[in-house]
């Protein structure tokens, strides 16, 4: 994934802080999480999974591979994130 503006590496994924004109995104969050803020959202984009905080979406968002997108949801699936 090439860097530009706006972007930056984090511990493999990327921190993206501009959107791309002319690209829009169909971001969803879980049914599970009713009305609560405290939640992500997600997108595809490409190969890549876009997450991104609800309660703040304009502060960026993380790209993730295909890879990193299932040890993520591994990782929550087994509770190893909990109390984090």
């Amino acid at each position: 994934m090439a860097t530009g503006k706006g972007a930056s590496a984090t511990d493999g994924g990327w921190m993206v802080y501009r959107s791309t004109p002319r690209v829009v995104l169909n971001w969803r969050k879980s049914s599970a999480s009713a009305n609560d803020s405290n939640c992500v959202e997600v997108a595809a984009s490409g190969p890549s999974v876009l997450v991104r905080d609800s309660r703040n979406p304009s502060a960026g968002h993380l790209a993730l591979a295909p890879a990193q997108w299932q040890g993520l949801l591994t990782a929550v699936r087994n509770g190893d994130l909990d109390g984090r």
